[in-house]
């Protein structure tokens, strides 16, 4: 019993493994031979049971060659080449002798008269060459050439760079895994000056009337010139980038909303992909706290009014202009508008906006089924307290009330 317990019988013959070691010239003794066997007895243990894994991580229950090659990749051992099967493998059984089994492989048998008779497959076609789009105005049209969109994230997934661990790329299927730098945006030198002289002739405030007419020139030229589209991007940015950095200069904000409108009335640009961009610049010029710098003239105030009427304006062409390719887009709009509207202790100027963006972005719906039930209440706490302020605020609150109407209006027309 003891001697059993210390030299347990092997399932795997240990004769195979003598063959294999005199194949290629070497002697094994009785202990090494057994020794043998039984690493060879557990490893193969476990590439069925990583197979198995993999077999029913696919709802199989037939294990296939390409589970085996599975388990041995994730083992680290180099999978057997030259065994892949699309169908399950048969095995024949033959018997060399009493208790001596012979397992193999039934190949398929093949009738010489079918496949002579049968009919030759197709010429394939010549090699030829062809062109297609891979990208219109930054998007990709959805042609068998081009990658799908679920190949495209799948690789979106995957760690890039060059610490990234290429054994997540390669189980993923990507074989051939390589880093390329990332490829700068070029374009002409024509273009280049173009848009440097477009940003000094519209921020250029000489109220001189040929410089007027320069600045008049420039957005004409943006609003109607077809060879723009590789600028639009750094349009864009130039608008965000002034919007943001120039909240004291009116001059500035106003020449960045004419720009936006002249962008938006360019019909050779294709705008979908930057309408949330676009919107960003004018809400800010919209609901902004402060717009232009410390004076507080008559002029000032009303040319802050004006400045968040045209912004009201380009939110509404961009929600209603872009709404089919960016279906979140007017929602989004009109929510950040209302929730201003609903904050009374906003300064008058931003419920201003607030008022002009809701009844511009979300239209006479929105003004009957969101501002109309509220009118009441902001009556009680903002219209009331502002005419009690006396001639102080006679402005804005004349410009509050005339903006209300004129979004009431607009909605009874619409109805």
């Amino acid at each position: 019993m003891a001697a059993n317990d210390i030299n347990p019988k092997l399932l795997w013959n240990p004769e195979n493994v003598r063959d294999v070691a005199d194949s290629i010239g070497i002697s094994l003794g009785d202990e090494p031979l057994r020794v043998l066997a039984q690493d060879v007895e557990y490893r193969i243990g476990q590439v069925i049971i990583e197979s198995l894994r993999f077999m029913k991580a696919s709802n199989r229950t037939t294990l296939t060659v390409q589970d085996v090659s599975n388990a041995m990749r994730v083992l680290q051992v180099e999978p057997l080449y030259g065994y892949e099967s699309t169908r399950p493998l048969r095995y024949g059984e033959a018997s060399l002798g009493p208790g001596q089994p012979l397992f193999y492989i039934e190949d398929e048998e093949v009738d010489f008269e079918k496949l002579i008779n049968a009919p030759l497959p197709k010429v394939p076609r010549d090699t030829s060459f062809t062109s297609h789009w891979l990208a219109l105005e930054g998007v990709q049209p959805s042609i068998p050439q081009n990658p799908t969109t679920a190949e495209t994230s799948s690789k979106d997934l995957l760690p890039k760079g060059p610490g990234a661990n290429p054994a997540l790329a390669a189980l993923a299927g990507n074989d051939n895994v390589s880093f390329r730098p990332a490829v700068k945006h070029v374009i002409s030198k024509e273009l280049i000056l173009y848009f440097d002289k477009i940003q000094s002739a519209i921020l250029d405030d000489d109220p001189d009337e040929e410089k007027t007419r320069l600045r008049m020139a420039a957005l004409e030229s943006v609003r109607s010139d077809p060879g723009l589209h590789q600028l639009l991007p750094y349009f864009v940015n130039f608008i965000a980038n002034q919007v943001t950095l120039r909240l004291d200069d009116l001059f500035v904000l106003r020449q960045m909303m004419e720009l936006t409108e002249a962008i938006i009335q360019n019909p050779n640009f294709f705008l979908d992909p930057y309408a949330s961009s676009l919107a960003a610049p004018i809400l800010t010029c919209l609901m902004s706290n402060k717009l232009g710098g410390i004076e507080d003239g008559t002029d000032t105030v009303k040319d802050q009014y004006s400045l968040r009427e045209l912004a009201a304006s380009l939110l509404g062409v961009l929600a209603t202009k872009y709404q089919k390719s960016n279906r979140q887009l007017r929602p989004k709009l009109t929510r950040t508008c209302l929730k201003y509207f609903m904050e009374p202790n906003r300064p008058p100027a931003v419920l201003f906006g607030a008022i002009s963006g809701v009844a511009a972005a979300g239209g006479y719906e929105a003004v009957r089924i969101l501002m109309l039930p509220n009118i009441k209440s902001f009556d009680q706490a903002v219209l009331q307290p502002l005419h009690d302020k006396g001639e102080a605020h006679k402005l804005e609150y004349e410009m509050l009330v005339s903006g209300i109407l004129k979004a009431i209006k607009g909605a009874i027309g619409g109805t």
